[in-house]
């Protein structure tokens, strides 16, 4: 080889290697760079060492409910004037925070931060309030404090050692009860006709598009539920605050001279009603419990630890026999339907991969749920009957609401535990039929044609119902509910006729429910997985898994990017709050009553047989 190639050769050589040196020594120090951040994230991430005599903050916000909803769709339907950053708060969460704190030494006590908790149904306060007992029963108090109370927020406040109120902070008791918006009239003018049939004399949900206002019937069982309802909330209080029975009806009742006697002042009004104990600043609030407590000198304020921080410490096993928990919180639905509510199929496809998995030696169906579609509700049923079949053991522990299809799910089961103001029953069917052919006459639009048979164009909305296809939808609705009040009588060991008699649509409490054989026995939460464990013959500290739906791949997105859906919400209720000059809330009040006949006219069966009790939870 000539010198100048080898001369080349040699330079290029040695700038090969130089460039091959500086590219391992770039890598391997972009790696160490790398390790150093991932330690540097999990040091930081690692939760700080508590130090003695914290306080546990419960600052629970959003909406108390059983399951978070996964889908932005369930999102914009929920709960409504939240602030915009505010998710919901899980039951099962603050029952596992309480039940931890109770047991931790460096839990002192626990304070009551309830200005952004919102909708809670009774039996999830009672539930609460069940741990705030239990936590004040382990030696360490519970301070409540509120800018103001709202009905839901007072109950658990009152489960407190000491209740505070915001000197400029009032306390608001209104009962329970509603108004309902009824169609009637205004459908008419539309042109629209609402073909109802039901078999159930109190089955009300339909009664707002076909009449403008509440049968006698439908006004008898809601007198009698709320009723129920409103002993149950006004006894519990008046418990946890040592009040005389019935003082807080009778101190209602008198609000309007109790209210000028104080001069306007509902800080003084809540003290002379012994409601609160005390008028403080949230300020004065802290500085009390530094005096209790102890002082965080960085913080310059009380030591503590929020609710959100003291969860995410909390490591629940995922190994070993367990108690798999399924919720069913929502409508129940045809289909397939993300967490927050109930698809017939992905509901049943949750209870079956209970009854494959080996470590699940029992289910807990969690139910939540006022009703919806017959057909789905009976995939959720037969699904259980496999399970038990199968040697697992079925408890359902009923929530805020299990009623009609919520009932008819809980009808293959080991055992039915409901808490006392549980709303349950609704034991009935319906079926809506509207169809708008005055409409389309009033706009010069008529229908006509041929079909080969009677049944070619029976379901077209733009035509008047025929007699004969609805007659055979009145048929096909008294054999569901033939079918409906036979498996009840199944399950709970007696006669259709005697279920009859407890059904024809009519809700309950649990309470009432179990007096009618409708449940076993009422309890708690708790006492539903206590009995699952025990049919299972599993030991003290069994595990409890939660089974709840994949999110999507449009939900894992937004996780990830940390999509704020209650934006969304905001953003949708905005531009969809109703015609101008009406109150947003009436206007979503109406969009939300008349969707039930948009979805109807939408689908793909001819009509849909609904097992759904209008109930909210009180």
């Amino acid at each position: 080889m000539p010198p100048f190639l080898r001369l080349t050769y040699r330079f290029l050589a040695g700038l090969w290697h130089a460039l091959d040196f500086g590219r391992r020594v770039f890598s391997n120090l972009l790696f160490l760079v790398f390790i150093a951040a991932l330690l540097a994230l999990a040091i930081y991430s690692l939760p700080k060492r508590l130090e003695d005599r914290t306080a546990l903050l419960l600052n629970f916000k959003g909406n108390l409910v059983e399951q978070h909803a996964a889908n932005v769709d369930a999102l914009v339907m929920t709960g409504v004037g939240e602030d915009l950053d505010q998710g919901d708060t899980q039951l099962r969460d603050v029952l596992e925070v309480l039940e931890a704190a109770a047991h931790d030494p460096k839990i002192s006590s626990a304070v009551l931060l309830l200005d952004n908790m919102h909708a809670a149904g009774l039996p999830m306060l009672r539930e609460v309030a069940a741990a705030l007992e239990r936590f004040k029963a382990s030696g360490k108090p519970v301070i409540a404090w509120g800018s103001g109370y709202d009905q839901r927020q007072y109950y658990l406040a009152s489960h407190a050692n000491e209740v505070f109120l915001d000197p400029m902070g009032h306390i608001l008791l209104e009962g329970f009860g509603r108004y309902r918006n009824y169609y009637r009239d205004a459908l008419d003018k539309l042109g629209i006709t609402v073909n109802l049939m039901r078999v159930g004399t109190y089955k009300s949900f339909a009664e707002p598009f076909v009449a403008n206002g509440p049968s006698p019937a439908a006004t008898e069982a809601d007198r009698s539920l709320y009723a129920a309802l409103w002993n149950a909330y006004t006894g519990d209080v008046e418990k946890a605050r040592k009040l005389p029975p019935g003082s807080l009806q009778r101190t209602i009742d008198s609000l309007p001279q109790l209210m000028a006697d104080a001069h306007g002042d509902t800080g003084k009004l809540a003290l002379s009603t012994h409601w609160a104990d005390g008028l403080k600043t949230r300020d004065a609030l802290k500085q009390l419990m530094i005096a209790r407590g102890a002082e965080d000198s960085e913080g310059k304020t009380f030591r503590q630890i929020s609710f959100e921080d003291y969860l995410a410490r909390q490591k629940p096993g995922k190994h070993g026999d367990a108690v798999a928990v399924i919720v069913a919180e929502g409508e129940i639905r045809d289909g397939v339907a993300p967490a927050g509510s109930v698809g017939g199929l992905s509901t049943a496809k949750l209870i079956r991969n209970a009854r494959d998995d080996d470590d699940i030696k029992a289910v807990v169906l969690r139910v939540n749920s006022p009703g919806g579609s017959a057909y789905a509700s009976e995939l959720i049923r037969r699904e259980l009957e496999l399970t038990r079949a199968a040697g697992k053991p079925v408890i359902i522990s009923m929530s805020n609401l299990a009623a009609s299809g919520g009932y008819w799910i809980s009808l293959s089961s080991d055992e039915v535990i409901a808490d006392p103001t549980t709303v349950t029953g609704s034991i009935g069917v319906f079926a809506l039929f509207p169809t708008a052919d005055r409409m389309m006459g009033k706009i010069g639009v008529h229908t006509d044609g041929v079909t080969t048979t009677w049944l070619g164009d029976a379901r077209n909305p733009l035509r008047p119902l025929d007699p004969r296809f609805g007659a055979l939808i009145q048929s096909s609705i008294n054999h569901i509910y033939d079918d409906f009040t036979a498996k009840t009588a199944v399950a709970r060991k007696t006669t259709p006729q005697k279920i009859d008699a407890v059904a024809q649509g009519r809700v309950w409490t649990g309470q009432q429910a179990l007096e009618r054989g409708l449940v076993d026995r009422v309890g708690s939460y708790g006492d539903a997985l206590q009995a699952a464990a025990a049919r299972a013959k599993l030991g003290p500290g069994f595990r409890v898994a939660y089974m709840d739906p994949e999110p999507t791949g449009l939900e894992r997105w937004t996780q990830w990017l940390g999509f704020s859906a209650a934006h969304l919400r905001h953003q949708v209720l905005q531009s969809q709050s109703g015609p101008a000059g009406m109150l947003p809330g009436a206007a979503r009040d109406i969009a939300t009553s008349l969707s039930w006949l948009s979805e109807l006219a939408d689908g793909h069966s001819a009509y849909l047989a609904l097992t759904h009790c209008l109930c909210q939870a009180p």
